[in-house]
């Protein structure tokens, strides 16, 4: 049987920890996707922010009309190389024409309608006095002729209205999106924005890389952080709902093991109480039937010493039996309110001394009994109960002892009641097994001894205490004695 709560005990641990794991790598592939997501959205937000900043550079280009005049030539032509491949080549002439320049205007003005007018005329002969700008590229690699028509008009605008850092940053701020912004010249033509998603789910980053004039081989690089938090939020319920679970099943294996755990516990403490009973209900039994054949022997009963031994020990017995049952009948009540109680008041010194005298001390211990409780200390209590009480403390400390062990009862009064005090010098209580004497059939180091006992004396003593609506309480140290106080309501 402890061979299979063992197994049972791994494999509720062995599926603990699986279902943790599979929690675990569930939610990163959940937190995965929700990353994805939101660099997806992000990404979206980041194009439509760099067509509107397209837009505000045509815009703003359109204003320098009455100064600077462009314009521009595009040419595309399709051919075969030397193996036959299709080529696709494009060509850009822009010419920047500055109208102040060509009107000999030097102040830097608006012109006038005379002014535009006569500009217009000179437009097509002022060739001469153009700033031309010529790029030529091999567009074989562009997806498509609407891709490659596209560049060669992003030339133009880079012309018109060069790309700034500035410009893309305010644009993508009102989007609120904040972005680490850089352009860079590259090695090859790139005709698509390239996107890069997160390597680290720490501290993720979205990079997208989009040329912005191809024939040049330019590119913004913009690089967003993606708040962690941001995309927790967005798991919301999925995240505190598997939370939420995992505890929830965690917590229901956990008690399954406690219970079995607690079950098991029970089944050896009623396995090792029954044993000890047995053993100690043998030993009066043992000693009646010696008794009873003691007595049903002529000779014996003609002498009148041996015949009264034999009733004491007979009467021994039968006190000891009756203490156990009674014992057993009240630790089974479900709670203290069912215990009668004949309360009745009494001198307590004088108590002390008739429960010292019922004590039958053991003829290898040297005991010494102190008696301290003043003269005239009435308290009004079960005189049975607390009987029992003070004999199962006093039977206690004589059996965890040594040889020579020395015993005192004191009492003292208190604000709403009295305190009785049973001191010994005897073996003391382990700080381990402290908290825990007072449960039913709990024995501690005492159980790994050769003491016998069932591990209810002081569950007893609890009970009849709380059944008087009072309190007990223990101070010890091992090799040097306990202390137990028992608080009475008066």
């Amino acid at each position: 049987m402890e061979k299979k709560i063992k197994t049972l005990y791994i494999l509720s641990i062995v599926a603990i920890l699986a279902f943790l794991g599979m929690q675990v790598y569930w939610l990163y592939g959940r937190y995965e996707y929700s990353l994805t997501e939101y660099e997806s959205r992000t990404g979206i937000s980041v194009a439509e922010a760099l067509k509107e900043y397209d837009k505000a550079r045509a815009r703003g280009s359109a204003t320098e009309g009455d100064t600077v005049r462009v314009q521009s030539r595009f040419q595309m032509s399709h051919g075969l190389d030397s193996i036959g491949k299709q080529v696709r080549t494009v060509t850009v002439r822009t010419n920047v024409i500055n109208g102040r320049k060509l009107l000999g205007i030097a102040e830097n003005r608006k012109l006038t309608h005379e002014e535009m007018k006569r500009l217009e005329e000179l437009v097509m002969d002022s060739i001469e006095m153009a700033n031309a700008r010529i790029a030529t590229i091999d567009a074989s690699s562009a997806p498509s002729d609407g891709i490659a028509w596209n560049a060669m008009r992003n030339f133009e605008s880079e012309i018109r209205s060069p790309f700034t850092v500035e410009g893309v940053d305010s644009i993508l701020r009102k989007h609120d999106i904040i972005a680490d912004i850089s352009i860079m010249l590259q090695d090859s033509v790139t005709w698509e924005p390239v996107t890069e998603r997160h390597s680290s789910v720490l501290s993720p980053r979205l990079k997208i890389i989009t040329p912005y004039s191809e024939l040049e081989r330019k590119a913004v690089v913009i690089e967003c952080p993606i708040p962690s938090s941001e995309v927790l939020r967005e798991m919301g319920w999925t995240l505190v709902m598997a939370v939420v679970l995992s505890l929830f099943l965690i917590l229901c294996l956990v008690w399954q093991i406690k219970t079995i755990a607690k079950l098991t516990r029970l089944d050896k403490m009623r396995n090792s109480f029954i044993s000890t009973m047995i053993h100690e209900l043998k030993r009066p039994i043992s000693t009646l039937k010696m008794c009873v054949s003691g007595i049903d022997n002529d000779k014996l009963m003609e002498d009148d010493q041996l015949r009264h031994e034999l009733t004491g020990e007979i009467r021994i017995a039968l006190d000891n039996l009756s203490a156990y049952f009674s014992k057993l009948r009240d630790i089974t009540f479900n709670n203290v309110e069912q215990i009668p109680l004949n309360v009745s008041s009494f001198n307590l010194a004088a108590f002390v001394d008739s429960v010292i005298k019922s004590i039958t001390v053991p003829s290898a211990k040297d005991v010494v009994f102190e008696n301290a409780v003043p003269e005239n200390f009435e308290i009004s209590a079960d005189c049975s109960h607390l009987m029992n009480i003070l004999t199962n403390l006093i039977e206690n400390a004589i059996k965890y002892s040594s040889d020579k062990v020395t015993i005192k009862i004191n009492a003292v009064r208190t604000s709403d009641g009295c305190q009785i005090i049973v001191e010994d010098n005897g073996n003391g209580i382990a700080a381990d097994d402290i908290n825990r004497i007072f449960n039913r059939f709990y024995r501690g180091k005492a159980s790994a001894s050769d003491i016998p006992g069932m591990g209810l004396g002081l569950a007893y003593v609890k009970l009849l205490t709380d059944a008087h609506g009072g309190e007990i309480s223990v101070e010890s140290a091992e090799g040097v004695g306990s202390s137990f106080s028992i608080k009475l309501p008066q």
